[in-house]
């Protein structure tokens, strides 16, 4: 096991000019199956514990396996995707260890024949670099149960007063998807990591294959990491890439993307301090803590054979036909950065705009408001304001706030459909979406319950400028002598007296007129 030296760190840029960093990442995804990956049980999450469970997953004697037929045909889809071979023939095997949350002491598995191999996923980097993920392997097994521990202050079974365990995830479809060795990344390497994480998100979630929510553990990240020693600066070069690999660790289920990033950030700088100080790195699992952003030691990482695979003796092989696979191929989507491209392209966002779209998750519900009839920056400015200003401060997704109050891109589309035709102001608008998400209605509901509708008669609103213009002579005088921009002030008492319902615009045109400007 690791000692506290190891928690010892260099500082980052110290540590990447000896060291070269290496990167294994292995991604585990919960497939968005009805039921588990052998039985019939639910796979709802949050359900009460231990009532989403058989024999089958619970590993009762005498109790058999069948394969989830819609979790084989997720798995080749998201290979394909991946640019992987499927394999003609594959089978599962039993990867035997003891642990509380595995029932059965042994997970069903696929070892030395995944279904689907050999393939890569491009990542963009911050500045348009693409680097090329080459992935070892994507195959099918089945998550485990979890263990709750129960007292102490760190959530972990050390200090806790006791310990409990729910089956419920037991036997749910897993795909892990496992890179081959990540070299030549550098300086940017957690960048690299991050990148490639959100990256096969996008992808997953494209697929509709899982909802990959890493924060309830359905997409989750092992972080494997070595340094070796540096060979010039180039950290592609021949030469660089001659030096033996070091000894990894290994940062258990990380489950953000800035954990991603941050937690091979903190292993470079702990992996280099270790190997300055004249010690050797542990083959060990690591703990994250993402209050502290850093790793504490778990237990000593065993490799392939301490598991004791075997073949699985109670399924039968899975021999995908050509016919299958090519069925499969046709129903992928385009692929993630494509459509943004293309997306940004036929919208006119600048990349800021686009970047804002993203980072808000709104996307998809600015595409489909956009389809709905609002145009590109409309659909972006509703969407990206106040609905995500409460999305944020209930600390949940866009999607699923709109979801939680009802508010569709028809709705949006609608909205912006009564600012073009004149009825609404920008100010008005975004009442009447307050309305909407308080639950009021729709938006021409909403406005009509609240009386908001412009003024379109030029005779109240000549009135209405006549009465502002006569009580501020000094502001006009000042127009009049041809400070346009002092007419702000005075359209702004056009809208106090007409109680927000006059157009601006309209207004400007008339205090100009009758000034002289």
């Amino acid at each position: 096991m690791s000692t506290t030296r190891a928690d010892a760190v260099l500082g980052y840029d110290e540590a990447l000019g000896v060291y070269d960093p290496v990167m294994g990442l292995e991604v585990h995804v919960e497939l968005g199956t009805a039921t588990k990956m052998f039985c019939g049980c639910a796979t709802t999450f949050g359900a009460e514990p231990n009532t989403q469970v058989c024999p089958v997953c619970l590993g009762l004697p005498g109790a058999l396996p069948v394969v989830n037929a819609t979790a084989v045909e997720s798995a080749i889809r998201i290979g394909l995707a991946l640019h992987c071979s499927i394999a003609p023939w594959s089978r599962f095997a039993r990867k035997n260890y003891f642990y509380p949350d595995m029932p059965k002491n042994f997970q069903t598995s696929q070892y030395d024949e995944p279904i689907c191999f050999d393939g890569y996923l491009d990542v963009e980097l911050d500045g348009g670099e693409v680097y090329r993920v080459e992935i070892e392997r994507a195959h099918m097994e089945e998550d485990t149960g979890k263990s709750w521990h129960v007292g102490g202050s760190t959530g972990r079974i050390h200090g806790a007063e006791y310990s409990l365990v729910d089956y419920n995830r037991a036997g749910i479809p897993l795909i892990e998807i496992v890179t081959k060795p990540l070299v030549g990344a550098g300086e940017r390497a957690p960048e690299v990591a991050r990148a490639y994480v959100a990256a096969l998100r996008d992808l997953l979630r494209a697929l509709d294959v899982s909802d990959v929510k890493m924060e309830q553990g359905s997409m989750r990240c092992d972080v494997n990491l070595s340094l070796r020693a540096k060979a010039g600066d180039d950290a592609r070069s021949p030469e660089q890439l001659a030096v033996p690999l070091g000894t990894r660790s290994e940062t258990k289920n990380v489950n953000s993307l800035r954990s991603v990033e941050r937690a091979v950030r903190y292993e470079i700088c702990r992996h280099a301090a270790v190997l300055e100080s004249g010690g050797s790195v542990v083959q060990e699992t690591r703990h994250w803590h993402e209050d502290t952003g850093m790793t504490t030691s778990g237990r000593e990482k065993s490799d392939a054979e301490d598991y004791r695979y075997f073949p699985e003796p109670d399924l039968v092989p899975v021999a995908p036909d050509d016919a299958w696979v090519e069925q499969l191929r046709g129903t992928l989507p385009e692929p993630p950065a494509q459509r943004r491209k293309r997306l940004q392209e036929q919208w006119g966002y600048s990349d800021l705009e686009m970047r804002d779209v993203l980072n808000a998750g709104a996307l998809e519900i600015v595409e489909a408001t956009v389809a709905a009839g609002a145009t590109p920056q409309a659909a972006r400015k509703w969407w990206l304001g106040e609905p995500s200003r409460r999305a944020n401060g209930e600390g949940v997704d866009l999607v699923t706030y709109a979801g939680q109050v009802g508010l569709l891109p028809a709705h949006v589309a609608e909205l912006e459909s009564l600012v073009a035709s004149g009825r609404l102001n920008d100010k008005m608008a975004r009442q009447v979406l307050e309305g909407v998400l308080d639950g009021e209605g729709g938006p021409t509901q909403v406005a009509d319950a609240r009386g908001l509708e412009l003024v379109q008669d030029d005779g109240a609103l000549e009135a209405a400028v006549d009465t502002v213009i006569a009580a501020n002579p000094d502001i006009a005088d000042k127009i009049r002598a041809g400070k346009v921009q002092a007419a702000g002030a005075l359209i702004g008492q056009v809208m106090k007296e007409m109680r927000g319902q006059a157009d601006a615009g309209r207004a400007r045109e008339i205090i100009l007129a009758r000034l002289g400007a």
